[in-house]
């Protein structure tokens, strides 16, 4: 008999069984020791299982090289999250390829009510560095919690500045937490642990910082967040992966726009200029776009007309919200049957009407 834990780490190392796989299992079955119990004919009746991968699972026997993982967690007090674990980042499991394991290592509430991620360029320049410590530095009226990579750079400035002001701020790795990557970052990620925040990663010990490894990391900061920040970055690199994941996921992107002729803003540009990030400039603009300004006890008041003229497009995203509470944009395209164009055009034209409202995550409701 092993224990709980044992088998979800083992979870995490049957051949064939990826996250998308394991989180179908664990809603399945509800528990890791479970899915290793259950018959392989069981197992092999499930969507996406098969008798390939039903006999990966039975044949697993593994669990034994396991054991030194247990005791690195347990020796250094690392909090292990499981699909099912309460504590696990919610925000996480509302992407489809939600990591199966998490190791996590600090105290920042990873579901807290405002995360915020914030990335760029390795090379940034001076105009990146001041961008990115007077965004955190204005960020702090509202306890955001900042995420980035650890990275050299502008993820780098994000944790320094964080912590300067006394704002919890998470680290994500693309390796184990056994090591630091990079190494001139020890120290600041220990006191990140300290001071309220915390590293997070979905790798084992002994797991090296290997290339491919980082767009794997990436999908967890742009999915941790309900925002994601490009302060600076070129047209190719980690950033525009991680900004496209974030897009994906429907979570809101912004990006800071720089000199036209400064390479180290081509990225940003180009996000802005293909509506996959929204233009910032600054931390009160951010909160305001998304909703995050304290209340000031007067409601602010909407002029709107009492009788609009609505196209046949705007009607029936209108009627699509008003039966529902609210619906993210991705649901509210499909069910209207219109083409992407069409229905984004209808609730832009809405949305300058006041008719409807932008929430964050890219939620639009009726005002």
């Amino acid at each position: 008999m092993h224990s709980e834990r044992l088998y979800q780490l083992a979870l995490t190392q049957v051949p064939l069984i990826g996250c998308v796989i394991a989180k179908n299992l664990v809603e399945q079955f509800g528990s890791a020791s479970a899915i290793f119990s259950a018959k392989e004919s069981t197992l092999a009746k499930m969507d996406g299982i098969g008798t390939v991968r039903a006999k990966s699972i039975k044949s697993y026997n593994q669990f034994d090289s396991l054991q030194s993982e247990l005791d690195f967690v347990e020796k250094y007090q690392v909090q292990m999250l499981f699909l099912n674990d309460p504590k696990y980042p919610k925000r996480l499991l509302q992407c489809y390829d939600s990591p199966t394991l998490l190791f996590y290592k600090g105290n920042a509430d990873l579901n807290a009510t405002k995360i915020v991620s914030i990335i760029g360029t390795r090379l940034y320049t001076e105009y990146g560095k001041f961008v990115t410590e007077k965004l955190v530095k204005d960020l702090a009226v509202e306890n955001v919690v900042i995420t980035s990579g650890l990275a050299f750079g502008i993820d780098t400035i994000a944790h320094k500045t964080a912590l300067k002001h006394n704002l919890p701020t998470i680290g994500v790795l693309a390796h184990g937490l056994d090591i630091i990557y990079p190494p001139e970052n020890k120290s600041m990620a220990r006191q990140m642990t300290k001071e309220g925040g915390g590293l997070l990663s979905e790798f084992r010990t002994g797991t090296k910082p290997d290339k491919h490894n980082f767009p794997t990391r990436n999908r967890i900061v742009a999915a941790l967040a309900d925002a994601t920040i490009v302060i600076e970055t070129d047209v190719k690199g980690g950033s525009m992966i991680t900004a496209e994941l974030a897009n994906n996921y429907n979570r809101d992107v912004f990006a800071f726009p720089g000199k036209i002729t400064d390479t180290k803003s081509r990225g940003c540009h180009r996000l802005i200029s293909q509506n996959k990030a929204a233009i910032l400039t600054g931390a009160h603009e951010f909160l305001e776009l998304m909703n995050w300004l304290p209340a000031t006890g007067k409601k602010k008041k909407i002029q709107r007309q009492l009788f609009i003229e609505m196209t046949v497009e705007e009607k029936i995203i209108y009627e699509l919200l008003n039966a529902a509470t609210q619906l993210p944009v991705d649901e509210l395209y499909f069910k209207s049957g219109l083409s992407s164009s069409s229905a984004a055009g209808a609730l832009l034209s809405l949305e300058l009407q006041n008719v409807v409202q932008s929430l964050p995550g890219k939620i639009y409701r009726i005002l």
